[in-house]
């Protein structure tokens, strides 16, 4: 992934993902990199995302509501 040398910026979605935007990485557990493929990405905040620690778009069908 490129940089950006803009600060990561987290901007929660109502009823959806977080959208992560900017210079950042993300990490198992373990501390392995985990390659996002792009420059933003929607995270999964409704639990039930098949490809976590991103978004698929489930919280739609599982009616996930949380403020933006």
């Amino acid at each position: 992934m490129e940089r950006t040398n803009e600060p990561a910026v987290i901007t929660p979605y109502r009823d959806g993902p977080l959208i992560l935007r900017g210079d950042f990485e993300l990490r198992t557990q373990a501390g392995e990199r985990i390659d996002p493929g792009r420059a933003t990405v929607a995270l999964c905040r409704c639990g039930h995302s098949a490809a976590k620690p991103f978004c698929d778009g489930t919280h739609k069908k599982t009616q996930f509501h949380a403020p933006g």
